[in-house]
């Protein structure tokens, strides 16, 4: 093989320089990207979106922030924060960043006049805002995909924590009920088992002894759950949906074990979600939230 060295262990050093990308590598990465834009942007708007509430009531400003065209610049701002988080982690350079935060922004921009001289209502500036950011995100993705990554030093802390990215995902979105703690309805039960039983018919994992035997009698136990609190309803419906969601945490930690059915990242994410919701809806129930 011409300018590489083959050493003793057989390891193929390739020469220095970037190689050729394989067919389709670009265009997959492209959707990638652009796929973890958006999961950065709804992670900033789940985790910034409380905040902005919390702080507007003692400040005065809840009916200012109520006002579409101020609506619509918090949400450009918190979809901008996580999605700028994101890509410097991801070693993109600032203009690339700068211009992907544009394509946040003036979206909404150029609907603000169309908006004031009565063209459009409130629902259409938000709607419109939206349709128009994705060719945006598009345009700013396809104009840096050739770029080389920025040079970014991490502390070590931060890559620790971005392995652990499940665990933070599922604290995120549950910061909205940190702030208002209430307990969830009955119904929300039906998902902790179908969402095992949709990844492993998507993923074809339910096959060999017991596994689907044992997803279904998950599914009959917290469909029972579900039924029972629906019937009781009350405080006792409230501890039956805590408890519920405690003991699924449990299943997930089996199945993080095993490995089986789903990926461990899932049940890592799951798990510490449905510990958080869990712990959060005890805690209403006993100081009487509920």
């Amino acid at each position: 093989m011409e300018n590489t060295r083959v050493y003793a262990d057989s390891t193929v050093v390739p020469p220095p320089g970037p190689l050729p990308a394989p067919p389709g590598t670009g265009t997959r990465r492209l959707w990638w990207h652009l796929a973890e834009m958006a999961l950065a942007m709804v992670v900033g708007m789940l985790l910034l979106g409380p905040l902005w509430d919390a702080a507007g009531a003692p400040l005065g400003l809840t009916g200012t922030l109520g006002r579409p065209e101020v609506a619509a610049l918090v949400m450009a701002t918190n979809m901008t924060v996580g999605m700028t988080v994101w890509m410097r982690y991801r070693a993109h350079h600032w203009r690339g960043v700068g211009e992907m935060a544009a394509a946040m922004y003036v979206p909404f921009l150029l609907l603000f006049v169309p908006y004031r001289t009565g063209l459009l209502d409130a629902d259409a500036l938000l709607l419109g805002g939206h349709l128009l950011m994705v060719p945006a995100m598009v345009l700013v993705a396809v104009r840096h995909r050739h770029e080389s990554p920025a040079v970014i030093r991490r502390h070590p802390a931060v890559v620790a924590l971005a392995h652990r990215w499940p665990t933070g995902l599922a604290l995120l979105v549950t910061v909205d009920m940190w702030v208002d703690p209430t307990v969830l309805s009955p119904w929300t039960m039906l998902v902790l088992p179908g969402g095992y039983l949709l990844i492993g018919m998507v993923r074809r994992t339910l096959h060999g002894p017991g596994v689907l035997a044992t997803q279904l009698v998950g599914l009959v136990v917290w469909v029972a759950l579900t039924l029972i609190a629906l019937g009781v309803g009350g405080r006792t419906a409230a501890w039956l949906v805590a408890l519920g969601w405690l003991a699924h945490a449990g299943w997930d930690l089996a199945h993080h074990r095993t490995g089986r059915v789903v990926p461990r990242w899932y049940t890592e994410g799951c798990a510490v979600l449905d510990t958080t919701l869990a712990g959060i809806m005890i805690l209403a129930i006993l100081t009487g939230a509920v």
